[in-house]
């Protein structure tokens, strides 16, 4: 916004003014609409607190001295009711002293003058509240497009940009936190590690164009395979990613690595340049533990990825399971 829209945005503004006195009130409203104001008036401060239920106002000026509720009675009601989206107020006051200056202010007034009315000290102030208002209101417009470009950005740093499921980073992230939360808990952690097979010769078979297109591909099988909203899907790097299974056991990790089986072998999709299969296929090393403190979280993958060499060398598609000190589980 340029500094010209800023400052006079609210050149024409909605404003209630109260007042008791028909004269008055008269003035201010014949004064104030020469100024392009939208102006509602009324003459007591019930009929005040009514009118704010029903209609918005970007500034209310209050009368202190009006018979049955007076200004600072409404005042305070107004800043009770309306809490922060309470328009500012500017108290117009016969009251010259200390107290009733002081009383102003502490129930909830943001400016006052006094009677009789100086109307060009009293527009002077209404365009500097009203200008101040929208100032607020443009920063926190600023504040709220900056948290939400950060959002975005944060979003940003932790997807693969391939993909689009969560990248290496993130993945470490979440193993992070997971194996502290699950040690206190004494919950199982599971792994799986999935490197698709022979993706060598799928890129050069059908090019690296197409090779992307799988691997974008296998990544929504992926994520398919999982069924809560704790489980992580994420690029381990290349051809390969990694499954985080937090609070799961080692009978539910195994049953999401045949899903994952089942899902790439429903999808079909063709590998001329496979030594094992027509279609493509994928090989998972999978590990297991009751995470403890003294032990790094990055060990867990390492045995995975250990179980995913034994699938590797034992002929490919096909899940090999290991349990983090050294059992080994093939199913």
């Amino acid at each position: 916004m340029k500094r010209n829209q800023l400052f006079f945005r609210f050149h024409m503004a909605n404003l209630l003014i109260v007042d008791d006195d028909a004269s008055s009130l008269t003035f201010l409203t014949l004064t104030l609409q020469q100024d392009g104001h939208n102006i509602t008036g009324t003459q007591s401060g019930q009929e005040c607190l009514a009118f704010i239920e029903r209609s918005s106002f970007d500034m209310i000026l209050l009368d202190a001295q009006m018979p049955g509720m007076d200004g600072f009675t409404c005042c305070a009601e107004l800043k009770a009711i309306l809490g922060e989206l309470c328009p500012p107020i500017i108290m117009i006051t016969g009251l010259s002293d200390k107290a009733s200056v002081d009383r102003a202010f502490a129930v909830g007034a943001i400016d006052y003058t006094t009677k009789p009315i100086h109307i060009v000290v009293l527009k002077h102030r209404i365009r500097q509240v009203l200008r101040e208002r929208e100032l607020i209101h443009y920063l926190a417009s600023v504040n709220q497009q900056l948290a939400e470009a950060n959002r975005e950005l944060q979003e940003l740093t932790r997807i693969d940009g391939l993909t689009r499921i969560a990248n290496h980073r993130y993945f470490q992230e979440i193993l992070a936190s997971e194996w502290q939360r699950l040690a206190s808990q004494k919950k199982f952690l599971s792994l799986l590690l999935c490197d698709v097979d022979y993706f060598k010769q799928y890129n050069d078979y059908y090019g690296h164009l197409e090779g992307d297109r799988c691997l974008e591909t296998i990544s929504q099988l992926l994520a398919q395979s999982v069924g809560r909203s704790s489980d992580l899907v994420a690029r381990y790097g290349g051809e390969e990613f990694v499954i985080l299974l937090p609070d799961t056991e080692p009978m539910g990790a195994f049953r999401v690595a045949q899903r994952v089986h089942n899902k790439i072998k429903e999808a079909a999709i063709p590998h001329k340049g496979a030594k094992n299969s027509d279609i493509l296929t994928i090989s998972i090393g999978g590990a297991y533990i009751v995470p403890f403190v003294k032990a790094e979280p990055s060990s867990l993958t390492r045995v995975a990825d250990q179980a995913l060499y034994c699938a590797k060398e034992q002929g490919r598609n096909q899940t090999i399971f290991k349990e983090y000190f050294s059992l080994n589980i093939k199913v």
